[in-house]
């Protein structure tokens, strides 16, 4: 299985994200990026990759241990960035020292359940919204999102999340995303 931690956004976020993104694809050649599906927004925490069926259990066990060590948090979309000339994000604000930590504990929990995990880097939080077929300006976005404030909800889980990758070959078609484990967090209601 295609795994990976994450934090998903309630209902209520997506819809002000889905209003926003809207004027987005209104500017000059917002048809030349890939805009990435509403079932698609989250925030990564740690990405496994394949994961052998027989490490899932110690690696849910694991995830669920991270969880109830992590106290619940705020949280809300806001603003945006690029990296490079390749992907547009909207970020977070709130708790993120708190979502950097439940990263931290998800990347270490996927690494003692044995999951092969890449080289550790410092978390970013970050939702992609659009990724550029060519290195397109990403600048006229970014100063689009620049006053885009979400209204705060409490992170109150940690989603383990199956990533299910195009199979038909048809253009455009999107990674479909399942929940394959929730876990709420320490403190949460």
């Amino acid at each position: 299985m295609r795994l990976f931690a994450a934090v998903l956004p309630p209902p209520t976020a997506v819809d002000e994200l889905a209003t926003e993104v809207a004027v987005l694809r209104r500017l000059p050649d917002a048809d030349s990026l890939r805009w990435t599906g509403h079932a698609g927004w989250h925030f990564t925490l740690a990405f496994m990759g394949e994961v052998d069926d027989e490490l899932v259990p110690e690696l849910r066990e694991r995830l669920a241990r991270a969880a109830h060590r992590t106290s619940a948090f705020p949280l809300r979309l806001h603003r945006g960035g690029r990296f490079g000339h390749r992907a547009l994000w909207v970020g977070a604000a709130g708790g993120l020292e708190e979502m950097r930590l439940l990263a931290e504990r998800s990347d270490a929990a996927a690494r003692r359940a044995g999951v092969s995990m890449e080289e550790h880097r410092r978390y970013q939080a970050h939702l992609t919204i659009a990724r550029a077929r060519d290195a397109g300006d990403l600048r006229p976005y970014v100063e689009a999102l620049a006053a885009f404030e979400g209204t705060p909800w409490q992170v109150a889980d940690l989603a383990l999340v199956r990533s299910n990758l195009p199979v038909s070959g048809v253009a455009g078609e999107q990674p479909r995303y399942e929940v394959v484990g929730s876990w709420p967090l320490g403190g949460a209601g």
